[in-house]
């Protein structure tokens, strides 16, 4: 009995708060709907139950090692390069490695801490609503800069955690401000319906992705700031 119990708490995900709202909404059309029209009670129910699964908030088991950066989305990666970092989040003006999760709206969307470390600021900065995947979504898009302050070698490292808001999203959330203390996997925030990600990181950072990799939040380690170790190649089949 305790093994099915066990089972049932697993399957059933922990669902966030910031979904209650709308998933309230979705009932109350759900019965308004299905007390008129039955067929538009089931896709109201259908809807609901997707708003359901897309606030899930499961568990996370956290990666953890000195120089271990972690995905900070659910996702696919799907863009690995070597750019300047945006003007707003203050970071040095020169090339840093970014890295780019996008979240499609079938994806778990809380966001978490990539690395262990102390909010040095959030910079908010209104924008257009392109597909998230598009390189250019980095700059014109709606999105949430934060700098995180940690340490490597006993010697600081800031690195930028940009949340961009695509097509279908139209609010991002934070539950952080700066001056807080961080440990990586801490959830710090959330998009609504379709995103993107990205993550600044010093040049030398060694990549531990590829292209097109499913990404968990809080799990997957996308580089080692050390920039140490061998070189991970990587095939489609």
């Amino acid at each position: 009995m305790t093994d099915l119990f066990e089972t049932i708490r697993r399957v059933l995900v922990p669902i966030h708060k910031e979904g209650y709202p709308f998933i309230a909404i979705g009932i109350v059309l759900t019965v308004l709907a299905g007390t008129f029209v039955q067929f538009l009670g089931w896709i109201f129910l259908l809807l609901t139950l997707w708003v359901c699964y897309f606030f899930r908030d499961p568990e996370r088991i956290v990666p953890v090692g000195d120089g271990l950066v972690i995905s900070p989305a659910d996702g696919r990666v799907n863009l690995i390069s070597t750019v300047l970092p945006p003007a707003e989040l203050d970071l040095p003006s020169v090339p840093m490695l970014r890295i780019s999760v996008f979240m499609n709206v079938f994806d778990c969307h809380v966001n978490r801490v990539p690395v262990t470390g102390r909010i040095d600021q959030i910079h908010y900065t209104p924008g257009l609503f392109l597909n998230a995947e598009l390189d250019k979504a980095s700059e014109d898009n709606e999105r949430n800069g934060l700098v995180i302050e940690t340490r490597q070698n006993g010697e600081p490292v800031r690195i930028g955690v940009v949340q961009i808001a695509g097509l279908v999203a139209r609010r991002i959330v934070d539950w952080v401000k700066p001056g807080d203390d961080l440990t990586v996997g801490d959830r710090f925030g959330l998009i609504r319906f379709g995103s993107r990600v990205d993550v600044y990181l010093p040049a030398g950072t060694r990549v531990l992705v590829g292209l097109g990799q499913k990404a968990v939040a809080g799990e997957t380690v996308l580089a080692d700031l050390r920039g140490t170790g061998p070189v991970r190649q990587f095939r489609r089949t």
